[in-house]
């Protein structure tokens, strides 16, 4: 009897990786932010572009928000063993593990491939009275309490790790700052274009839409070059010495084994190299920074050293 039900489960339930050329099925990917985010955006364009190349079927994107990332990292790891499951991640998530005291970092989880990296953008709504970055610096440095900046991360961040540099960049001290921050950049889209905020910070590919409507005016960028198709300095030219430039990878629960580590490696691998992907990247402004395995895990590691440095500097952990 023992020897049918195990026969039974077998059948019944598909195998991760198929043994054919269907690729990947049944694979759930976490979002840890709210549907509109950078993780969401990023997530649901590999899971269709997945299914589009021909890699993946029944691939379900959820989102578990909440803490900055840290309440899906904490589900991650307490799935264990699980290779049906991975989570869309990147800076954000190594920040909020410092500012929330997190149990659980990301040294406790598999490192499976960073996908993308993306600057950030600066930007105000259409009506707003700042015309350009130098006019917003002038404001913000004159009366930094009345000129309040969102982001769509938790504190640590890279939405609230920009303007944070940002105010240093151009004399204004972190603690002075006003940072409002919002689960994911679907939220803080309202409240800049409902003027709540005098300006947000997030990435270009949210708000790609909106900026083309006119809706949401693009002050600057923070990478170190111009972004091709959008009328906007960087910061650097503009006067503030930052440079800076997110990253989105994904990673899968501890305690897998290597031959499913691979597998997944090897499924994000052919999405890397399919055309569905590289048309994504075009699209979305995304720059290319594929890494997997363990060069990842070593990426994620001196991030977080990384990260921990950069709020101890601006006095945030």
């Amino acid at each position: 009897m023992a020897a049918v039900v195990a026969l039974a489960a077998v059948l019944v339930i598909p195998p991760l990786i198929s043994s054919g050329d269907d690729g990947v099925r049944g694979l759930r990917v976490l979002v840890p932010n709210a549907p509109g985010g950078g993780y969401d955006t990023t997530a649901r364009t590999a899971a269709k572009s997945m299914e589009e190349a021909g890699l993946g079927r029944n691939i379900e994107v959820f989102n578990l928000p909440g803490a900055g990332g840290t309440v899906g990292l904490g589900r991650l790891v307490n799935e264990r063993g699980n290779d049906r499951l991975v989570m869309s991640m990147g800076l954000g998530v190594v920040g909020a593990v410092y500012t929330n005291h997190a149990p659980s970092s990301l040294q406790d989880t598999t490192p499976i491939a960073r996908l993308i990296s993306e600057p950030d953008i600066v930007v105000v709504p259409r009506n707003s009275p700042y015309r350009d970055i130098r006019a917003l610096i002038e404001a913000w440095k004159a009366n930094p309490g009345a000129v309040q900046v969102g982001g769509g991360s938790a504190p640590g961040g890279p939405d609230h790790l920009a303007p944070m540099l940002m105010a240093k960049a151009v004399g204004l001290a972190p603690r002075d700052v006003r940072y409002v921050p919002y689960d994911g950049g679907g939220e803080l889209l309202a409240s800049v274009l409902g003027g709540k905020i005098a300006f947000g910070v997030s990435g270009i590919s949210e708000y790609r839409d909106q900026i083309q409507s006119g809706d949401l005016r693009v002050l600057a960028v923070t990478s170190g070059q111009r972004l091709a198709g959008l009328d906007a300095p960087t910061l650097k030219e503009s006067g503030v010495d930052v440079d800076f430039t997110n990253w989105r990878g994904v990673v899968a629960p501890p305690g897998i084994s290597d031959s499913e580590r691979d597998r997944l490696i090897s499924v994000f691998t052919k999405l890397h190299d399919s055309p569905q992907w590289a048309e994504a990247l075009r699209r979305n402004g995304w720059g290319d920074s594929f890494v997997t395995g363990a060069r990842f895990g070593e990426f994620l590691s001196a991030e977080n050293s990384r990260v921990a440095g950069v709020l101890k500097e601006l006095g945030l952990a």
